[in-house]
């Protein structure tokens, strides 16, 4: 695999993570906006379950693609 497409691969990981980090950082000042939808108001548990999983894979994702990419990255350099 070139390297830039390693770089590239690890900088997406990087903001996965991230991005996990920010929606669990987000989601108690959406929830209470959530909740003054009234459509909303029986599914309150699921759609905070909801954030909380996404944030979850997401920063799972990025973290599997980081530990992919150091692990490659000790790999190329035991081989040579």
């Amino acid at each position: 695999m070139p390297k830039s497409r390693n770089i590239v691969q690890l900088v997406w990981g990087i903001a996965l993570v991230l991005a996990g980090i920010g929606v669990f950082f987000r989601i108690p000042y959406v929830m209470p906006k959530v909740e003054k939808i009234e459509q909303f108001t029986g599914v309150l548990f699921f759609i905070r379950v909801s954030f909380y999983l996404l944030g979850i894979l997401l920063v799972s994702g990025g973290a599997k693609k980081i530990f992919d990419h150091t692990r490659k990255m000790e790999d190329g350099n035991a081989n040579t």
